[in-house]
């Protein structure tokens, strides 16, 4: 039988997508109320993966990768979820998303991303909310899954990714 063990801290990370500068201010202000300093982020990149957003959204959309300073409780990612969808609702306008937030972690066996959308892949964590293994640590890199969003899989994504998750375990952060 195994032993139950208490889950350690993770790096949270934040996928931020928008049209505009002020959106990603915004954005980033009520992000770092919510979770604290943001501690490294990618530049901008062109979002051009999906049209998933496009009619909501518009066209030239910019996404980027944040991470924060202070690690926390898996579990925490339900209500972080929860808060990053009412922070996209109070910066809509005219009913209409300026920004998408998809906030999850990092930690030594993977990326996790939750979502409100359920999926064969997909496990309940409570309160409408899934957990959505991203990516995965093996022979020294992060995998893919069959399911993986491609700007996940972009060269400086992975590279970010990777080396948050070398200073998450270099730090004893979890």
């Amino acid at each position: 039988m195994g032993q139950v063990k208490i889950a350690p801290k993770v790096q949270l990370i934040c996928a931020v997508c928008c049209r505009d500068e002020e959106s990603s201010v915004q954005a980033c202000e009520r992000l770092t109320q919510l979770c604290g300093p943001i501690s490294s982020r990618t530049k901008p990149f062109a979002f051009i993966h999906t049209r998933y957003y496009q009619k909501e959204m518009g066209d030239r959309l910019q996404k980027f990768f944040c991470a924060f300073s202070r690690p926390v409780d898996p579990m925490q990612i339900v209500g972080i979820k929860l808060a990053t969808n009412r922070i996209e609702e109070e910066l809509a306008w005219e009913g209409r998303r300026r920004v998408n937030l998809d906030p999850g972690y990092i930690e030594a066996a993977k990326l996790v991303l939750a979502t409100t959308k359920n999926f064969g892949h997909r496990i309940y964590l409570g309160q409408g909310i899934y957990g959505d293994v991203q990516l995965f640590w093996r022979k020294g890199r992060f995998q893919s899954n069959p399911w993986t969003y491609p700007d996940y899989l972009e060269a400086k994504s992975l590279e970010f990714f990777s080396a948050l998750r070398q200073d998450y375990l270099k730090e004893g952060k979890h």
